[in-house]
């Protein structure tokens, strides 16, 4: 079933480059999205894990694979409402593309090999790439090389973390010398200390730049800005949340190991950091897609500063992971309409939006309070669990810092949104128009996260409480 996961989306993209008809192309998205949500469901209601030498699940690659299904699932109803107008640019690249990144991701998902995960991510970066792309302008093609640039060089370090590993191994002496992640974990006490440390690092810096921590975010603001609105919202909500595996994949063995403590202080220095960072930039922001890029940065720092204090911290960054993918799928595809509809995601051209864009522009406003953990929206419960975790672990100065900085964060993209959302009615010059295709996805999301935020089902939160103990922690 998992084989069948991987290969199934291959299978589609390559019928996608036979068939002429546009139309039957584009959705050929939603039909390769919808049977891969439907292979999920019936293999995560399973029981138990699914153990392998090279692909598995456990329970943070379960939870990580549903998010991301739904995810791509969302997107795909909105892409072929998006290609359906955007027909100047044609769809025979993109609709492969977007197949193949989903098959890459969910190898990176469910392989139990730390090579085959490296591999899997360095996959996403290659079929991602024509997708940034898209638009083929000079800001772009520029967008595109730098997202290429400092990814190739991130995975090339972080092929020097999977080496240190191995050597760890032999060093250490009483195991066989393998990157298969289940050996490793069994005898991780036997490992070499100062090589499993000089590993981890390079896994944390080589996966951190996948998944846009500071100071290794400067990828995103160019790639999320140039991208069409569904790439901008996989890569936000997908790809930097299978990055974030890998790095639990590098912290377990470090658990493990015994040296926990360090992967922790590592985790959360990078993710205040990355709050930092993204509150600077957030202040008088310009441009509504660069904002989102910036708000991207700050909850993967959020994330971090979760998984690196621990306890019923390591809890709310789990329930933060399927918050924040929602809500930048909402707020990346009504950002998309709206930069759609006025030809520009600069504030200085997008005023009234909410006037003129009832739906989309109502979306977007709503997706602003609940991404700044606003109640009653989910973050604010994730958001909220995290800070608890941190003043319960008695670290005062690092939880007022962190209320600080979200803060600023919420003035300085209030003021973005605001500014574009609120004024009088426009007339628009390029004639569009809401429709089901391009408001249908980001509506479903925004309300899921709203129920996460009043009401959580045991499922999901059995699901959660699985995936924190995977990291020795106990909410």
């Amino acid at each position: 079933m998992l084989l069948l996961l991987i290969l199934m989306p291959l299978g589609v993209a390559g019928l996608s480059l036979l068939l002429p008809w546009y139309q039957t192309r584009s959705w050929l998205l939603p039909l390769g999205g919808g049977l891969h949500l439907l292979l999920v469901s019936v293999i995560i209601t399973g029981s138990g894990s699914i153990t392998g030498l090279w692909i598995g699940l456990d329970p943070l690659s379960r939870l990580v694979l549903v998010v991301t299904s739904l995810l791509f699932f969302g997107c795909s109803i909105y892409a072929v409402g998006y290609l359906n107008l955007r027909r100047d640019r044609g769809n025979l690249v993109i609709v492969p593309c977007l197949l193949v990144f989903l098959s890459a991701m969910t190898l990176a998902i469910v392989a139990r090999h730390l090579g085959l995960i490296w591999m899997a991510v360095e996959a996403t970066t290659i079929s991602s790439a024509p997708l940034i792309y898209y638009n083929r302008n000079r800001l772009s093609i520029e967008a595109t090389w730098k997202y290429l640039l400092l990814c190739s060089v991130g995975i090339a370090l972080a092929m020097l973390g999977l080496l240190f590993i191995a050597y760890a191994a032999l060093v250490g002496g009483t195991m066989p010398v393998s990157l298969q992640f289940d050996t490793l974990l069994s005898g991780a006490a036997t490992l070499s200390s100062p090589w499993l440390h000089a590993g981890f690092v390079f896994l944390l810096v080589g996966f951190g730049t996948k998944m846009g921590l500071a100071p290794l975010h400067s990828w995103k603001p160019d790639a999320y800005g140039e991208a069409p609105g569904m790439v901008g919202a996989l890569l936000a909500g997908g790809l930097t949340t299978v990055a974030f595996l890998a790095i639990l994949r590098a912290m377990q063995l470090m658990i493990a190991a015994g040296d926990g403590a360090m992967a922790r202080q590592a985790l959360l220095g990078m993710g205040l950091f990355s709050l930092l960072v993204a509150a600077i930039f957030m202040v008088r922001q310009t441009d509504i897609k660069r904002m989102l890029a910036y708000s991207s940065v700050e909850h993967m720092g959020i994330l971090a500063i979760g998984v690196g204090i621990g306890g019923v911290a390591t809890f709310g960054a789990m329930l933060h992971l399927v918050n924040n993918a929602l809500t930048k799928g909402c707020l990346f595809l009504s950002a998309g309409n709206i930069h759609r509809a006025y030809g520009s995601k600069k504030i200085s051209h997008v005023q009234g939006a909410v006037a003129t864009l009832p739906i989309s522009g109502g979306l977007f406003l709503a997706g602003f309070f609940a991404i700044t953990g606003s109640p009653p929206f989910g973050l604010f419960i994730s958001e909220f669990t995290i800070l608890r975790g941190i003043f319960a672990n008695g670290q005062l100065w690092v939880g007022l810092l962190m209320l600080l900085l979200l803060g600023v964060v919420f003035i300085g993209m209030g003021g973005t949104v605001l500014s574009a959302t609120q004024g009088e009615k426009v007339k628009l010059e390029t004639g569009f128009k809401d429709s089901f295709l391009l408001v249908a996805a980001p509506l479903v999301f925004l309300l899921m996260v709203l129920i996460l935020g009043v009401y959580l089902p045991e499922p999901l939160q059995k699901a959660l409480h699985e995936a924190a103990a995977l990291l020795e922690v106990q909410p």
